[in-house]
């Protein structure tokens, strides 16, 4: 990955700064996935310069993210995704590396929606508080069996729409580990569009149907799982297509 060409191309674009932003945190939203190779990014990112704002932090555009994954020993919540579920939870520790601050957060996705609950956690190692769990079971999550399941660290490039509520993430040189076990999909692109209702109109959808990439979905936590704890650990058979593709894609 060039991250030379990805850095050029942000350039581009007006700043905006985290607290700027805060209007636009949609907690309760609709989310449209997407994957594509680092190599088709910098243009992406040039067709929709002037739709967009980049954030910035400490003026970096490429913030740094490290996430804890929760889960039980039988992964629960793996599993209600591998099923199908339309009522679903995550529960992770979500860390921005650059601004040393840290959210324990609640994800609850129900018919196609997602809710996100957050508190504020004064400590990055990543251990359930009693105040931690306190919050997790007024968030209605059984927390007696959850333990740390994944780690995963990446750079995300997020985008503010300039004409409507809206953003867009780009998760890149995203990178999985639990204990000795590591992997990455060094190569991969993972996009997210966060809108209050779906609008298939926004310039960024449009290019990217320009480009011929469909809406995918596709969990971090879920291929992070299969990949750092193997087939023989959890059922996969739904995401093995997945698997393959994302592979297909960080070997171009």
């Amino acid at each position: 990955m060039s991250f030379n060409s990805i850095n050029n191309a942000l350039q581009a674009f007006s700043k905006i700064s985290l607290e700027e932003m805060n209007g636009v945190k949609l907690m309760d939203r609709v989310e449209s996935k997407f994957i594509l190779s680092a190599k088709q990014l910098p243009e992406i990112l040039n067709q929709i310069k002037n739709d967009y704002r980049v954030v910035s932090i400490l003026g970096n555009l490429t913030p740094s993210y490290k996430t804890v994954y929760f889960d039980t020993d039988s992964f629960y919540f793996y599993h209600e995704h591998h099923r199908g579920r339309k009522n679903r939870y995550k529960v992770r520790f979500r860390n921005y590396v650059e601004s040393n601050l840290t959210f324990l957060e609640v994800k609850h996705k129900q018919n196609g929606r997602i809710d996100k609950q957050r508190i504020k956690v004064n400590n990055n190692n990543f251990i359930l508080s009693p105040e931690d769990l306190m919050f997790l079971k007024e968030a209605n999550i059984d927390q007696t069996e959850l333990k740390q399941k994944l780690t995963n660290h990446y750079k995300r490039i997020t985008l503010v729409s300039n004409h409507s509520v809206e953003r867009v993430t780009f998760d890149i040189d995203v990178n999985f580990k639990y204990h000795e076990f590591n992997s990455g999909l060094k190569n991969v692109v993972i996009v997210e569009l966060k809108q209050p209702t779906l609008s298939r109109t926004t310039p960024i959808y449009k290019v990217l149907k320009d480009a011929q990439i469909k809406s995918y979905n596709v969990s971090k936590y879920c291929i992070g799982l299969i990949k750092t704890h193997g087939i023989e650990k959890v059922k996969y058979n739904r995401f093995k297509k997945k698997i393959i593709q994302l592979n297909k894609i960080n070997a171009l």
